[in-house]
């Protein structure tokens, strides 16, 4: 069993940033692919970034570059985090951290993250 916690969302204005982080605990081991995803109100949940064992990551159009998705490891520990910049009003939204294991899926709760002046 993997959990994962979100922090780092809040409240910014247009063109400032935010880093979030998802920490992962547990059992560890066998993760491969760690991924961002974000919901804004009354849309579909968004694929924003991912890191897969072994290949460089991905973003979607609308984030690159302006994210940077980067991760660190230790024992039986790993932080995954979202470095944000100018953001936009429309990158309003949830944000959500998924990692895989072996087939299985694990999520965060997510963390609010409002881009407005």
């Amino acid at each position: 069993q993997v959990q994962l916690v979100e922090s780092g969302g809040g409240l910014v204005q247009p063109g400032g940033s935010l880093r979030l982080s998802c920490a992962a605990s547990g059992s560890t081991l066998g993760i491969d692919t760690m991924t961002w995803y974000r919901q804004a109100p009354g849309k579909e949940r968004e694929l924003v970034a991912d890191i897969t064992s072994g290949r460089g990551p991905t973003y979607a159009d609308s984030v690159k570059g302006r994210f940077t998705i980067s991760s660190d490891n230790a024992e039986n520990t790993i932080n995954l985090h979202l470095q944000m910049s100018s953001l936009k009003p429309e990158d309003t939204a949830v944000y959500h951290c998924r990692m895989s294991q072996y087939g299985m899926d694990y999520w965060g709760k997510g963390t609010l993250v409002t881009v407005s002046s």
